[in-house]
This record gives C-alpha cells, sequence and structure tokens, in this order.
C-alpha cells in the first residue's frame, strides 16, 4: 500500500491524485469539508451531514486545510482509544507535519505538537509518566476539595447575589473550575480572570492562541521551581518529588494538561449541567422531588453535552481499516465523543434518559482515559448544588432558543446564561451555600450553641424585652435523638471528625450529620 496523502515537496512533476475515500481527495477541489472558518460554524449539523455522507468515519480539512480523518461512530471512537497497537498519540509519525503542512504556527499546534507528557508517550515511557500524574492526583482529599469549592462558590455568589440577576457562564463556571484546580496544583495566587482568559483563549484556534498558552507556561514554570525550592503536598509538589524523576520540562508540560483539560472540560460540564437545571422543568422537579441528584444530572449532561467535542489527535501506525475506511499509516484521526455520543446505533432517540449509563466518550477511554475526571464530576456536582442552595429560585432570564453558543473544533459552550432571582445577602464563604443568612459563626471548628428548648423560652409574664438569667449548661450528655437510636454509631474516626462539625438543627438525624461531614460542613 502507498501513502493516500500528495507529497507537497520535491520536483518530480505533480503529485499524484489521491484514491477516493482517503482525507486528500477532493484538496484541490473543494471537496471536503472544513471544520474551521470565519463564521460561527454550527458543527452538530455538519457531523451529521459527514454521518449520511461518509458514514462512521469522515474525511475533513483543519486550518489551512491539512486533511484528517474523524471519527463520528460511538463503536469506532472506542476501537480508535482502545487499541494502542494500531493507534499513537504520538504526532511525529503524522504525515502532513513531516510533508510541511503543518506550519510551526498552526492555530492548533498546541494540542497536535508532540510534548514529554505521558498523553503523547507509549509503552514503559507512558506507563512512568502516567504513574507520576496518577499519584500526584490520587492523596486528593475530595472532602477537603469539596469544602474549598463551596468556598469558592459562595465568594463568586456574593459578587452578584445582591444585584438579582447574574451570566452564570462569565460569573461563575468560567471561574469555579480554575479557582479550584489552582488551588489542587498549588498556585492559588495565580488565579485571576487573565488565566481564565487565556486558558479559553488557547482551546479556540484563534490568532492569540499560541500568546494564550505561552502566559500559562510561565506560570506554571513559576510553580514548577517554586516547588523544587519548596516541596508541598499539592499536585505540583508531588510530581517534583515522585519516583519517576520528572524533568522540569515534563513537569511543566503535565501541569499544563491537567490544568487545561480538567478547566476546559469542568467549565463546560458545569454551565451545561446548569443549563440543563434551568431549562428542563424534568429535571428540576426530580431534583426537588429526590427521585435524581445532582451527579446523575451532571452525567446526563455528559451525554448530551461532552465538554470536549474531539480530541486532538489519533495518528494511525500502519495501515488498517476502521469504520469501513481505508486508514494509511500516517493519517490522523479525531476523536470526537460529540457525534460518537449521539451515533444513532446507540441513541435512536435523544430525549431518553441515559440515568445510570456511563457509557458515554466525554472522558475518553483506553491507556490515556482521563486521570482526571473525577474531580470533574465533583467541581460540577458541588458547584451545580451550592448555586441551587444559595439561589433555590434562580431562573432563565431568557427564552431557551435565544441561548447562544460559541464553537470550535475542540469544544462548544455557551457565550452566556442570565437569570435572574430574588436578591440575598452576601454569606460567609466558610459557611455552607444556605438560602437563609447564615447563623452567627462560632470559634473555629467549634459546635454553636443549641438553641432553647420550646420549655425553655421567656416567659410570657416577665417585663418586656427581658430575658431569664442564663443557667449553666448541665454536665450530663444529652439523650440520643430517637430518629437515630437504632442506628449503629460510627467508628472512632468517623465519631472524631463528626465531633468537630458545627451542630446541626435539633431534631436531624445521623444521616443528615454524616452527609454534612462528607461535604466539608
Amino acid at each position: 500500500m502507498t501513502s493516500d496523502i500528495p507529497t507537497t515537496t520535491g520536483t518530480d512533476g505533480p503529485a499524484p491524485t489521491p484514491p477516493p475515500g482517503c482525507p486528500a481527495h477532493g484538496l484541490d477541489t473543494g471537496g471536503l469539508r472544513r471544520l474551521y472558518g470565519p463564521q460561527p460554524l454550527d458543527l452538530r449539523s455538519l457531523y451529521e451531514e459527514l454521518r449520511a455522507e461518509h458514514g462512521p468515519v469522515a474525511p475533513v480539512l483543519l486550518h489551512d486545510d491539512v486533511p484528517i480523518w474523524v471519527v463520528l461512530g460511538h463503536a469506532e471512537n472506542l476501537r480508535l482509544v482502545n487499541t494502542p497497537a494500531v493507534f499513537s498519540r504520538d504526532s511525529r509519525i503524522w504525515t502532513p507535519l513531516l510533508d510541511g503542512r503543518v506550519k510551526p504556527d498552526h492555530p492548533l499546534m498546541p494540542h497536535i505538537a508532540w510534548q514529554p507528557i505521558c498523553s503523547h508517550a507509549e509503552g514503559d515511557e507512558h506507563r512512568r509518566l502516567r504513574s507520576a500524574v496518577t499519584s500526584a492526583m490520587s492523596p486528593i482529599n475530595h472532602r477537603i476539595m469539596r469544602r474549598s469549592i463551596y468556598r469558592h462558590a459562595q465568594a463568586l455568589v456574593n459578587k452578584f447575589c445582591e444585584r438579582g440577576e447574574a451570566d452564570l457562564v462569565s460569573q461563575y463556571s468560567e471561574h469555579l473550575p480554575m479557582a479550584v484546580m489552582c488551588d489542587l496544583l498549588g498556585m492559588p495566587k495565580e488565579y485571576n480572570d487573565r488565566i481564565v482568559h487565556c486558558a479559553r483563549d488557547m482551546l479556540k484556534g484563534t490568532e492569540t492562541a499560541i500568546a494564550s498558552n505561552a502566559y500559562i507556561m510561565e506560570a506554571l514554570a513559576r510553580l514548577t521551581a517554586r516547588r523544587r525550592a519548596e516541596p508541598d503536598e499539592d499536585i505540583a509538589g508531588l510530581l517534583v518529588t515522585h519516583e519517576a524523576g520528572l524533568t522540569d520540562d515534563e513537569i511543566r508540560e503535565h501541569l499544563r494538561v491537567v490544568l487545561i483539560a480538567a478547566y476546559e472540560a469542568t467549565a463546560n460540564l458545569l454551565a451545561n449541567a446548569l443549563r440543563m437545571v434551568l431549562t428542563h422543568p424534568g429535571f428540576r422537579a426530580q431534583l426537588n422531588g429526590g427521585q435524581m441528584t445532582v451527579a446523575q444530572a451532571v452525567e446526563q449532561s455528559l451525554w448530551d453535552e461532552p465538554p470536549f467535542s474531539t480530541v486532538f489527535a489519533y495518528f494511525a501506525k500502519q495501515d488498517t481499516e476502521l469504520g469501513g475506511r481505508q486508514i494509511r499509516k500516517g493519517d490522523g484521526l479525531l476523536f470526537a465523543p460529540a457525534p460518537g455520543n449521539v451515533d444513532p446505533r446507540i441513541r435512536p432517540d435523544l430525549k431518553a434518559s441515559m440515568m445510570g449509563n456511563r457509557s458515554h466518550l466525554a472522558f475518553g477511554g483506553g491507556p490515556h482515559e482521563c486521570p482526571g475526571q473525577n474531580i470533574g464530576r465533583v467541581i460540577a456536582d458541588v458547584g451545580v448544588d451550592a448555586m441551587l442552595r444559595r439561589l433555590p429560585d434562580v431562573q432563565l432570564d431568557c427564552e431557551e432558543d435565544e441561548l447562544q453558543w460559541r464553537e470550535s473544533i475542540a469544544s462548544r459552550h455557551l457565550v452566556e446564561l442570565p437569570v435572574r432571582f430574588e436578591p440575598r445577602p452576601q454569606q460567609d464563604i466558610d459557611q455552607m451555600p444556605s438560602h437563609t443568612p447564615n447563623p452567627p459563626k462560632g470559634p473555629a471548628w467549634e459546635p454553636l450553641p443549641a438553641e432553647p428548648l420550646p420549655e425553655e423560652l421567656p416567659s410570657a409574664e416577665l417585663p418586656p424585652g427581658e430575658l431569664p438569667p442564663a443557667e449553666p449548661e448541665p454536665a450530663t450528655a444529652p439523650e440520643p435523638d430517637p430518629a437515630s437510636a437504632a442506628v449503629p454509631g460510627p467508628d472512632p474516626a468517623l465519631a472524631t471528625a463528626l465531633a468537630h462539625e458545627p451542630a446541626p438543627d435539633r431534631g436531624t438525624g445521623t444521616w443528615q450529620r454524616l452527609l454534612r461531614w462528607w461535604r466539608g460542613y
């Protein structure tokens, strides 16, 4: 078999015409569809047109009319990511790159260019780098992380809660994931509006994408140098001290992967989950009635609006076949969760609930499956929960069909999500979000004083405004709550943690106290 990509170098005459069906066919005549352009694209419709015309694998063009395949089928995407012997993430074997058709200033170069990271490595090198990333992320205390998410969510809502209106994209979903990820990486002081903008910009393939990438890499270089001098237990610190012995370049590049992948995925996921709750009365009713959890609503969103539309990219290590197409060695292929998740062969009815089904493609699969997917799930879960706790009457402030989307090859996300609600006062960010004002805050981690029982309330015979003298608290322990008397007591570690929690409202059972402990309050 010969290469199906025409060469653009040499002086031995015109390049041969590629055979029908390959990505380069029709390149000179404009026969292929572009996944980019000066005008806004409706890639969802384009993918369905390509599916109808070409089947589960279709030839398309990237920026500068670089040919590539886009994988539209669910089964074909799974084969792509689960067959490392045939498909690699190493772009150094990509024919258009070797032929010089992909220029150094290509808008997608930050994603396509090979880097010393686990997602581009194979074999023993992949295991070495992947083990470092996994080890750096596995010690994350999810209870502490949930508390951090609630705290940042409180701070963000405080900025607009008194106005009664907000844009939950620019004022909430684009900021919450970045604030949390900066904490987890070990660079909370780097969190600001500019790093949020650069993270978004570098994924759009704009003219400023390379500059945005450079700004983020400078911040991560400073973090790497700081952790070399001052090790800590955050993700950056654990990468520095891991037994794999990562170089500074490897650490910096992996921090970039963790930051950008987690941020972009979670910002889109959070916005989409909020939109779903606001625009689908059934979801809101199920959440309020307890028939659905926020986590289940997030999972449905991962089916309908995966955070990444496509992922750059996989490359054929040998001649092969995929979805009835002849793939040549050196061809590039886009892993495409968005069209794969709506493959009519697995979802003939897109309105049917996917509750309990996690076979979506949102986080990839195979050796390069996203290692931080649970971080994204928790941020979206807590982010939606915090919003509904704080503003339970929040409503969409426009018609659903008036919502606008910004779309690129990599992702599709809301431009804005305008909402209105009853204005509410700011709250202490260290308190659990609530639609009612926070109670007075006692000493740190100490239980609040118990409210008096009805029989202890001031007598009506006392002069107006005069309270009876305070009596000392009895030294004996309170009687157990009848509602929880039959529930076995927690183990010593759990009991110690619960003992340092703020006292629940009288009448709350052990289960509610346990939930508060798990949520970080």
